[in-house]
């Protein structure tokens, strides 16, 4: 049965880019060939804001400059949260540990003191998580996270992406730490799901890299020489303006 039209239905696309974690092999290569580039202009490293540019190119998309929630790269009413994190065997981890942004119970919920109810604010930390995911729902089909494990020694990596979902609060068991953190663990599995900083309010979540990431290793290339650069697109000093 197709899809009923409705008054209140948003401009979405028929199909999505491609099913989720599936990713189309010219995707790899262009996110590889992005990679390499980077390497190739002296860059010793992959920043957040790297990956964020290289996915968006490798999928035609747009790499936000202002996240609409958590949404930091979009196309055709997609959206996707895109994430990198540093290991040293890419390939072989299983857990892994995403920063994802800075959750305040204070400015969020009126919580001054976080120690006072450590329950309280850990439902706080995931309700504003929730709220970030539910603004990029009210302007995107969906919102995927997609995480590149990286190895910049190796050049070894690590591609997973998956439905960034919104937490039931009353599912998690808040407890703090040796180091003064608050930990969320499922009250079911007692698995370790969210670490929450009071001081600087860092949320990070606990990520499980699946058997069907997409596992891949590039070629080191040598740096681009400077001054054949400067030769090659033509540099004059005229292109110097000294007020």
């Amino acid at each position: 049965m197709r899809q009923p039209k409705l008054r209140d239905t948003k401009n979405r696309v028929n199909t999505e880019l491609y099913p989720i974690g599936n990713f189309p092999q010219h995707v790899i290569y262009e996110i590889s060939r992005w990679l390499i580039y980077n390497f190739a202009v002296g860059k010793a490293n992959i920043s957040g804001e790297d990956w964020g540019d290289i996915f968006a190119k490798s999928i035609d998309g747009v790499h936000l400059s202002s996240p609409v929630g958590l949404a930091d790269v979009v196309i055709d009413g997609q959206s996707w949260s895109v994430k990198s994190v540093q290991h040293n065997n890419p390939h072989a981890c299983a857990a892994i540990r995403v920063i994802s942004g800075r959750n305040s119970p204070d400015y969020s919920y009126g919580i001054q003191n976080p120690h006072d109810d450590i329950q309280e604010t850990g439902n706080a930390v995931i309700g504003i998580w929730n709220e970030r995911v539910n603004i990029a729902l009210d302007q995107f089909n969906f919102l995927r996270t997609a995480i590149l494990i990286r190895n910049v020694n190796s050049l070894e990596f690590t591609l997973f992406e998956e439905e960034t979902p919104k937490y039931i609060a009353n599912e998690f068991e808040w407890k703090i730490n040796k180091n003064g953190n608050f930990e969320g663990l499922n009250r079911t599995t007692g698995q370790h799901k969210f670490t929450w900083q009071p001081h600087g309010a860092q949320f990070t979540v606990k990520y499980t890299a699946p058997a069907s990431a997409t596992r891949f290793q590039v070629k080191r290339p040598p740096i681009l020489d400077f001054e054949q650069t400067m030769e090659q697109i033509g540099f004059e000093d005229s292109w110097v303006s000294i007020k």
